[in-house]
């Protein structure tokens, strides 16, 4: 599944405002995991909370295939 719109080309749901703001905040998550690997050390509290940002960045990915679905289906009925 592409993360950012600008993977997705020619789709026209790339240009959609709400899909670049899921894409955008999913990018968002992955930088943060990214930092979170990067410690040294990880504490207890890094421990949940990379588990945490990785349950948002499935939902926003979820929402982004909804909405690739949803452009996909109406395209085919036009």
């Amino acid at each position: 599944m592409p993360e950012t719109a600008q993977e997705i080309p020619g789709d026209p749901i790339s240009n959609d405002a709400e899909f670049r703001k899921l894409a955008q905040e999913h990018s968002r998550y992955e930088e943060q995991l990214h930092q979170l690997t990067r410690q040294p050390y990880v504490s207890s509290e890094d421990i949940l909370l990379e588990a945490q940002i990785k349950k948002m960045k499935l939902r926003l990915k979820d929402q982004m295939q909804q909405l690739l679905a949803r452009g996909r289906r109406e395209s085919r009925a036009t």
